[in-house]
């Protein structure tokens, strides 16, 4: 069933229909009057699509280097929450030997960790869709370097296992923040260009952090871990302080509105720059959206609430959870079928990191050139640099069309790196294996998360933060039953359980594809309706009193 694009039957379609072509043959053969008012020539039609063009504002005002840079500075503070869980990996052992508590109970901090991994975002995201992203960094900062210099300091497992929930939620927001970032900066027409930058570090922390982890905890021990994790969040967290600009479309607009000073990076409160101080009038303020005068941290459980985006959320949430059985467990299987040591297994990490950060380039360029291919089927125009708008475009066949085919190649994968890993085969079977599902799962879910913020680009740290709270939770029960399922009936079924769990699960998307748009329209069309009667309301208000009066 082929969703209706209502922005008229000749635009929308990639071939003229019969009527269409009538009426492209009525105006070919309508003859010319001499009356220049009644006639416009191809340069005047020119002339005026020109002008329309500039009529509209530039959706960000930032030169390209520097949006590149705040980008890559988003995707790097990014980085902690996932390497702040895996480094800690190599260390389990260690922390229940001096803690004396048994590896079970280290391992229930793991656990903790990912449940407010997915529960924090909502918080944060929501705070900064209202108040702006620096703001939201500078909270999400401060409470991550308290917990880890609590961690390098404290002595038992009960601060264990607050503090690492307290490193959690203030590393996790910072997935949602550069997910909103990119939203803040990007058009659709390039976003899939840019999402990649937000995944390159959530890439690299699972892939490092076992490696690095594995290091400090041979030579140093476990607490150089959270000393290291200091130092490195020091630095960042020095760098969004001075020269990090604030992106947020609730305060700045495209870049051109001038914020308030603690929205400013600490350079501009002593270097006087026309780009915040509007002298001269240059302040685009129609740019601004509507701002969320109170979070809501509820906000992230009502998008799941709509039709299209509860399917994409849940089905996003089986794909991460069965990337992160492989993740979980992939130490274990390596130490107990090839005998490996800490810093080997840590280095077995690289080839899927290697294929996740690779997936940026393969992607992202793939979605930009499929989203420019749908536009002129769909009969839009596209500008550089100006946004564009989706009331009248199907998105969801423009996203979903790349994100299903790497679906089943991820699922092929993985069934891949089981059995190889099930029959033991040599060493390269399963670290290719692991390669290629690293391009493919982490593909996936950056079209999905690009889908997500498409949608919901109003509240694009909400929208991001909703997706990693399904994730999270997701993930954090896949890592509680993946060693035992393995146990039960070996890692081959278990990566086919995986795969048929993806598989069958596909059709969810498939029905986005089709139906997501239409849902879409009706969802619209449903506030538009709202907004009307509650309109007519305030303008027509009850006249009781007039006729308490009359009597």
């Amino acid at each position: 069933m082929q969703p209706v694009h209502p922005s008229g039957p000749c635009a929308t379609e990639p071939r003229l229909s019969p009527l269409c072509e009538v009426q492209h043959a009525a105006k070919a053969e309508k003859p010319q009057h001499s009356n220049p008012s009644q006639s416009e020539t191809p340069e005047l039609d020119q002339e005026k699509q020109t002008i329309n063009d500039e009529q509209v504002p530039l959706h960000s005002v930032m030169p390209n280097g520097e949006k590149t840079f705040v980008m890559m500075a988003g995707s790097f503070a990014a980085l902690f929450s996932p390497l702040s869980s895996s480094i800690y990996l190599p260390a389990l052992p260690s922390l229940a030997n001096d803690m004396n508590v048994s590896v079970s109970l280290i391992n229930l901090t793991i656990t903790t960790y990912l449940i407010f991994q997915g529960l924090a975002p909502s918080f944060i995201g929501s705070f900064s869709d209202s108040y702006g992203r620096r703001p939201a960094y500078i909270i999400a900062f401060v409470i991550y370097l308290g917990a880890n210099i609590g961690l390098a300091l404290q002595n038992n497992y009960t601060a264990l296992m607050i503090l690492r929930c307290m490193q959690s939620s203030g590393s996790s927001g910072t997935i949602a923040l550069g997910t909103a970032v990119i939203a803040d900066l990007s058009t659709r027409a390039e976003r899939g260009k840019y999402i990649g930058y937000a995944g390159i570090g959530m890439a690299l922390g699972p892939t490092l952090g076992p490696v690095i982890g594995g290091l400090l905890d041979h030579f140093l021990g476990w607490r150089s871990i959270f000393w290291f994790l200091v130092i490195l969040s020091g630095v960042c967290f020095v760098v969004i302080l001075i020269v990090f600009p604030e992106t947020c479309r609730a305060v700045v607009g495209n870049g051109s509105v001038p914020p308030a000073s603690w929205n400013r990076p600490l350079w501009t409160l002593f270097v006087r720059t026309s780009r915040f101080d509007d002298e001269q009038g240059t302040a685009d303020h129609s740019t601004i959206q509507e701002l969320k005068k109170r979070p809501n941290p509820i906000s992230a459980l009502l998008i799941a609430t709509q039709k299209e985006m509860g399917l994409v959320l849940l089905y996003g949430s089986f794909l991460y959870a069965g990337y992160m059985a492989v993740i979980s467990t992939l130490s274990t299987e390596l130490a107990s079928r090839f005998g490996f040591n800490s810093i080997e297994i840590g280095l077995c990490y690289l080839p899927m990191g290697l294929g996740s950060i690779s997936s940026r380039w393969v992607v992202g360029r793939l979605l930009d050139w499929n989203f420019r291919r749908e536009a002129r089927l769909q009969g839009m125009t596209i500008h550089k640099n100006r946004q564009q708008e989706i009331e009248k475009f199907d998105i969801e066949r423009a996203r979903l069309a790349i994100t299903l085919p790497l679906i089943y190649m991820a699922s092929l994968c993985i069934l891949a790196y089981g059995w190889v890993m099930q029959y033991r085969t040599s060493l390269a079977g399963p670290l290719v294996m692991l390669f290629f599902t690293g391009v493919t799962t982490t593909s996936a879910f950056n079209t999905l998360t690009t889908l997500v913020v498409d949608i919901n680009y109003q509240s694009a740290a909400t929208a991001a933060a909703a997706n990693n709270l399904f994730r999270c939770l997701m993930g954090a029960g896949a890592t509680a039953i993946a060693s035992p399922l393995i146990k039960s009936i070996g890692i081959g079924w278990t990566a086919t359980f995986i795969t048929g769990l993806w598989v069958l699960g596909s059709p969810a998307l498939w029905i986005v594809y089709y139906r997501g748009y239409q849902w879409r329209r009706d969802l619209a069309h449903k506030h538009e309706k709202k907004s009307e009667n509650s309109s007519h309301d305030v303008s027509n208000p009850p006249k009781g009193n007039e006729r308490s009066d009359q009597k």
